[in-house]
């Protein structure tokens, strides 16, 4: 089935779903190399000593936890969900949604306490046992392997407890948003028995220097721009870059060339301002990797 025994990394994604593409994209922005992996159960990297193996994610955790698969790339949901001994590695910020409470619009609820004696439809029984345990609620949770929102129009339940993304799901069914019960992302999650194996150990240790400058880069645009030498001091203080910003010469000895690694958020709502300071010919570059 999966080469086992060929000493490489192994890699657990999921096979088809939300976080496939994601997974995929982060393992080649790492330079992993990956492609052709389409209806495939595994590839292998073709620059990396890993092996990807693609499997459904409610198995990925256990996969993990038994040593299959030495790493993995799964929702805190489902890691959450089915308690097993695994490591948590980093949370790699893709792949967010919220597991919500939702009702019917003829349904009256103003609070967490209104969800009192109700019959709650949901997928994720231990993380909505959870929640209702904290907040003192007794209700009644009805466990439906798929299509929960359609449990309160067939008369299963009176409200769900399932994932939310979007929410268009939840407005074909005619159902609000409630309550957010718990909020989840993708995550890279370890086997325990990697600290029995001192290369794989070294393996995850570069790929996740790898992945952390993923992270970073996602964080960060390349701003390039030319700035009147008149401007350059308040043009500096209106970029706070990671480090000081690069100051470069032009021909025109009264303009300089400003370059600046900066946040992408922060990133348009200072566009205008370098404008209206002289700045020109305004770049702004996504960034692929960034090594701390």
């Amino acid at each position: 089935m999966f080469p086992l025994n060929n000493g490489n990394l192994k890699i657990a994604v999921q096979k088809k779903g939300r976080l496939t593409e994601k997974s995929v994209e982060l393992l080649n922005l790492c330079g992993l190399g990956i492609d052709n992996y389409t209806d495939r159960l595994y590839i292998s990297a073709s620059n990396f000593p890993a092996d990807i193996l693609f499997l459904r994610d409610d198995d990925i955790p256990e996969y993990v936890q038994d040593g299959v698969a030495d790493l993995g790339i799964v929702g805190e949901n489902v890691i959450i969900e089915k308690p097993v001994m695994i490591d948590l590695k980093e949370k790699l910020g893709f792949g967010k949604c919220k597991i919500m409470i939702a009702y019917p619009d003829s349904l009256e609820i103003n609070n967490i306490q209104s969800l009192a004696g109700k019959k709650i439809a949901t997928t994720y029984p231990s993380i909505l046992g959870r929640f209702l345990s904290e907040n003192g609620i007794e209700a009644r949770i009805i466990e439906i392997s798929g299509s929960v929102e359609i449990a309160p129009a067939l008369g299963i339940a009176d409200v769900i407890c399932d994932i939310v993304s979007t929410g268009n799901t939840l407005k074909l069914n005619k159902l609000k948003r409630g309550f957010t019960v718990f909020e989840s992302e993708a995550a890279l999650i370890a086997s325990p028995a990697l600290k029995d194996n001192s290369f794989k150990e070294q393996l995850v240790t570069d790929l996740l220097k790898r992945i952390r400058s993923v992270i970073t880069a996602r964080k960060s645009k390349y701003l390039m721009m030319n700035v009147p030498k008149a401007s350059l001091e308040e043009v500096i203080r209106m970029i706070p870059a990671s480090k000081s910003p690069t100051i470069l010469p032009l021909f025109d000895e009264s303009t300089v060339a400003v370059h600046a690694v900066v946040s992408s958020g922060y990133i348009w709502e200072v566009l205008d301002p370098l404008k209206k300071a002289g700045a020109t010919g305004i770049l702004v570059l996504p960034i692929e990797n960034m090594i701390p």
